[in-house]
C-alpha cells in the first residue's frame, strides 16, 4: 500500500471485543467506515450536518487482511487513501496502525460506488469529487473502469 496522508484516531471500546479479547472481525469494517466518513469531511465532500442519504457512495466490495490482533486500550488510527478513480467508482485503501509503534495491524481495500440513494442507482463520480480527491492524493486525472472481484 502507498503512503497515507489522512489518518483518523479510533477508540477500541470494550464492547468491540470478541470472546477471545481481540477486536471483533466485524468491527474492522466499522472502523474503516468511520475513518472514510472523516476522510470525506476532511476533503470537504461531506459535512456532519448532511444526511447519510446524501453521501452518495455505497460499499460494493471489501477485502481485509488481519495482520496482528488489536486489544482493548490499544491506541490505533485508521489510514484512508483513494488509489484509483473510475467512472462510477473508486478504490479506497485503508489500514489500522498502532499509534505509538506505527505497526500496521490490518489493511484493506474497498470499492465504493457513487450512488443516488433517492433513485436507487449508480451515478457518475462527480467532477468536483474527482478534482478534490486527485489533488489531495496526487493522482493524475484518471478514469478507469473498475469491476468488482467475483
Amino acid at each position: 500500500m502507498s503512503e497515507f496522508k489522512f489518518f483518523h484516531p479510533i477508540e477500541v471500546r470494550y464492547g468491540d471485543l470478541d470472546p477471545q479479547g481481540h477486536l471483533n472481525n466485524a468491527k474492522y469494517l466499522t472502523f474503516f467506515e468511520q475513518a472514510r466518513v472523516h476522510y470525506l469531511i476532511h476533503l470537504g465532500l461531506f459535512t456532519q450536518n448532511q444526511s447519510f442519504m446524501d453521501i452518495g457512495i455505497i460499499l460494493a466490495d471489501a477485502h481485509i487482511a488481519f495482520l496482528a490482533p488489536i486489544h482493548y486500550g490499544d491506541e490505533v488510527k485508521v489510514g484512508v487513501r483513494t488509489s484509483k478513480l473510475g467512472n462510477k467508482s473508486m478504490i479506497i485503501e485503508q489500514n489500522i496502525v498502532n499509534h505509538a509503534s506505527g505497526k500496521e495491524m490490518a489493511k484493506g481495500e474497498i470499492v465504493a460506488v457513487t450512488f443516488d440513494y433517492h433513485n436507487q442507482k449508480p451515478i457518475s463520480l462527480p467532477e468536483d469529487w474527482r478534482k478534490t480527491i486527485s489533488k489531495f492524493e496526487g493522482l493524475q486525472n484518471q478514469k478507469l473502469k473498475i469491476t468488482p472481484r467475483s
